[in-house]
């Protein structure tokens, strides 16, 4: 069915994973379960149809080397599964914008914009004739997830925004993509089994089973600098309302929920650690209380989801299906302009993946 064009804005330790995921699983069998993979052909794409045409960056030390070099330029943290044969792209210099915090540039190594201008990214998109572009922005980046999104729709590109930024949620955005015949999905990646992910489970399992909610909460400690980025509040508040939203989301009454990043701990590098506590009512008004710790290589467990995303967004391209997709978004992502339970967002991706030209 071709290939699927992708260009890629921020290249951290997301992005990295994302990068080798391409090249490990490029010899995948369709014919029997592959761990870590959702889908080995999704609508008709393998994994290996995915081929990276254009990457974007503002530390100096990634900007024009080889995007197989750069992803394991410092400060990435990411570990190292596969190794990665030189892809033919250069990493450009991305506009800064906002997508660094004052506490952030030298830990992002930004360049001297004495020295070094940004692409025109709108540009760099036409002639890498990308499908479609992800941003892989640090959390907080407002202006510069805008900026891109609007550089998708001079350059004719899909967008898929796996950051808290309220873009594929926003009606103008959407409407914009779709007046283009652009597709859109996002917002704020779920992680392939992470905390958001497992905390809706132990809540829908709750509801379902007539445990009555009184009070949640999810802590969650890391150490790259997802976490480093975070520890300025300001950074935080759509990051809080996205992670809170998807979970409070599957409970039909209000809940004191305390949900979002708690702490960067330098050594743990990569690694995520959750904390999830719950506490409510069973038969009889009996007191229940159930706790949760899950530990996870981060920067996987967004790959592991964006590798569907990305094929499905082809396939709205092939379709030719402009806007929000909005079963994709349901599934993939915490921040979906619908909420469902996860059970029925895979359904609608099962059945989108059947479709033939209609969402």
């Amino acid at each position: 069915m071709g290939e699927i064009r992708v260009a890629i804005a921020g290249v951290g330790n997301c992005a990295s994973t994302l990068v080798q995921g391409i090249e490990f699983y490029k010899n995948a069998r369709e014919d029997e379960k592959v761990p870590g993979l959702m889908h080995v052909n999704f609508g008709g794409y393998h994994v290996r149809d995915v081929r990276f045409v254009a990457a974007f960056e503002v530390n100096r030390q990634k900007i024009g080397k080889d995007l197989a070099e750069a992803i394991w330029a410092e400060p990435n943290v990411a570990v190292k599964f596969c190794d990665v044969p030189k892809t033919g792209v250069k990493v450009s210099a991305g506009p800064v914008l906002d997508s660094v915090a004052s506490h952030m540039r030298e830990p992002f190594r930004v360049y001297d914009d004495s020295r070094v201008e940004p692409v025109d990214v709108a540009e760099v998109l036409r002639e890498a004739d990308a499908d479609l572009l992800i941003n892989y922005l640090p959390v907080g980046s407002y202006a510069a997830s805008r900026a891109y999104a609007e550089a998708c729709l001079r350059a004719g590109c899909a967008f898929v925004n796996c950051i808290p930024e309220f873009i594929a949620t926003d009606p103008a955005w959407a409407r914009r993509f779709e007046e283009k015949g652009l597709p859109i999905a996002g917002d704020d990646v779920k992680s392939q089994l992470g905390a958001t992910i497992l905390h809706r489970v132990l809540a829908q399992l709750c509801v379902d089973r007539g445990v009555e909610i009184d009070e949640t909460y999810q802590l969650n400690l890391g150490g790259d600098t997802d976490f480093l980025n975070m520890t300025v509040e300001d950074r935080l508040k759509t990051k809080r309302v996205s992670k809170t939203e998807a979970v409070t989301s599957l409970i039909p009454y209000e809940v004191p929920t305390r949900i979002g990043p708690s702490d960067y701990v330098p050594f743990l590098g990569d690694k995520k650690i959750c904390y999830i506590f719950l506490k409510g009512r069973k038969f009889g008004n009996r007191p229940i209380t159930l706790t949760a710790k899950l530990e996870v290589e981060d920067s996987p467990n967004s790959a592991g989801v964006v590798i569907d995303v990305i094929r499905a967004v082809k396939l709205a391209l092939d379709r030719k299906i402009g806007g929000v997709l909005t079963s994709m978004c349901s599934y993939a992502f915490k921040h979906p302009p619908v909420q469902v339970p996860d059970s029925v967002a895979k359904q609608w991706v099962e059945e989108y993946i059947q479709q033939k030209r209609q969402k």
